[in-house]
């Protein structure tokens, strides 16, 4: 979408461009057509006509960064990188991206070696952080890597860790987005040229002026394509890789942790506590759907007896009593 929209910007100051090409072109036609005056410098002075020779020349072909392009919109080849997908013209601009985690026994060791090999095939360090102490510290390094030695630099880096914690590359595909910016910015060349003769041709202050500005509105756009450019070359000549390296954790702290681990504990006496209480919980329920009526009916029954036997023993007839033995 940011493309789409710089290129109809460019497109509308192109335009412009060349209205305003027709319209100076009309007015010179009308002003200067019988005029013996040399034509004016922009403060009004004369400048010199431009040879024979010079105006004959032909415009000299545009190169812009590794890849160049002609006035007519051709590319030109830069040169060599070494490996397809380089800034050579030869493959396709492919912009790659990765970060590499890994742990390592010898944090400053790690981030020597890491340096050395990434200066070996030609790449560079382009930012550095590093955070912690003793045996907490952490390092974070960015690598600009030539596209040609980007598998080979990072096989070399995945080496120097004793594990690799993570890993991610991607990559993306330019040279549809470098050749277009290209062909825009030989056109506006030819526009700029073009604006040039007039300006060696004016007579007049107003005209001179306005062709400045067209001037000034075109070579703007030519410095920002250019830098658009120059940006996504260099991004496919050189990939970024961000590698994180970390020590191993203290051995004290593993131990501890593997003998004694609190959440573990909590989760078993929770578990605990929970199976107790359900244990309680169900001797309740029990007692209480089950117990209680069993209760109530022995009690029913011994209460049913006892009031039975009470009645046995009032109807009951009592024994006669014995007389006395008569006095001998």
């Amino acid at each position: 979408m940011a493309h789409r929209n710089i290129r109809r910007r460019a497109g509308t100051r192109v335009g412009i461009a060349v209205g305003g090409l027709l319209v100076i072109a009309a007015l010179l036609a009308a002003g200067c057509g019988g005029s013996a005056a040399g034509p004016l410098s922009a403060v009004g002075g004369p400048v010199a006509e431009p040879s024979a020779a010079a105006a004959a020349a032909p415009a000299p072909a545009v190169r812009e960064g590794a890849l160049g392009f002609t006035d007519n919109g051709t590319t030109a080849a830069g040169p060599a990188t070494g490996g397809t997908g380089g800034v050579d013209g030869s493959g396709p601009l492919i912009v790659r991206t990765g970060q590499l985690d890994l742990q390592v026994a010898d944090l400053e060791a790690a981030i020597r070696d890491a340096e050395s090999a990434v200066t070996a095939v030609g790449g560079y360090v382009a930012g550095s952080q590093r955070s912690g102490d003793a045996d907490r510290a952490s390092a974070s390094i960015m690598f600009r890597i030539p596209a040609a030695r980007w598998t080979e630099t990072l096989d070399a880096l995945r080496k120097l860790g004793t594990k690799v914690l993570a890993e991610q590359t991607s990559s993306q595909e330019v040279t549809a987005q470098v050749v277009d910016l290209g062909a825009r910015l030989a056109n506006l060349r030819v526009t700029e040229a073009a604006l040039q003769g007039i300006m060696e041709k004016a007579t007049k202050i107003p005209d001179v002026l306005a062709v400045q500005e067209q001037l000034t509105g075109v070579r703007q756009q030519i410095e920002e394509l250019t830098a658009q450019q120059q940006t996504l070359e260099n991004q496919a000549a050189l990939g970024t890789l961000t590698v994180n390296l970390t020590p191993p954790p203290a051995v004290a702290v593993t131990q501890v942790r593997e003998g004694w681990d609190p959440a573990r504990e909590i989760d078993q006496a929770a578990a605990a506590l929970v199976g107790l209480g359900q244990g309680l919980a169900g001797a309740g329920i029990w007692l209480l759907i089950v117990g209680v009526p069993i209760f109530l009916a022995v009690g029913l029954l011994a209460l049913i007896a006892l009031v039975v036997v009470r009645r046995i023993r009032r109807t009951a007839p009592r024994p006669a009593a014995t007389p006395p033995a008569a006095e001998a």
